[in-house]
């Protein structure tokens, strides 16, 4: 869940604010892939670096739960 200020800087452009909603998050070693639905029927997805990902974590902002299959 995003829960604090979480942006995002596509290319050279000015950053973006991530929506506070449930974000799907897939972990590499260097960076985080995040996805969420920006808007009905339109997807939102950016990567960070890992280390950003983890300081958003650290700070409250992104906050990490399980999902279980049900």
């Amino acid at each position: 869940m995003i829960t604090g200020d979480v942006t995002y800087t596509p290319g050279d452009g000015a950053p973006i604010e991530i929506p506070r909603v449930r974000v799907e998050v897939e972990l590499a070693p260097d960076s985080a892939t995040l996805s969420w639905e920006a808007a009905e029927g339109v997807a939102g997805l950016t990567a960070i670096p890992r280390t950003q990902f983890d300081d958003y974590v650290r700070d409250g902002k992104i906050t990490m739960t399980t999902e279980q299959a049900s």
